[in-house]
């Protein structure tokens, strides 16, 4: 196997145990208060984006 072989390898690899860590953490019913206090981060800037500086509209 080349070196590109060993670097394509190891990224899936790493790739596939950070997505089976954040699924584990997700789906653990003991983490569903602190994920359900956070679900409404990506809008929260939305939010505040609405003053005198939208260009006036």
């Amino acid at each position: 196997m080349t070196a590109t072989d060993w670097v394509g390898l190891i990224l899936t690899v790493v790739i596939f145990i950070l997505m089976a860590v954040a699924y584990f953490q997700v789906f653990r019913p003991k983490n569903r208060d602190k994920l359900e206090s956070r679900k409404h981060i990506p809008f929260d800037e939305d939010i505040e984006d609405l003053g005198d500086n939208d260009g006036g509209k």
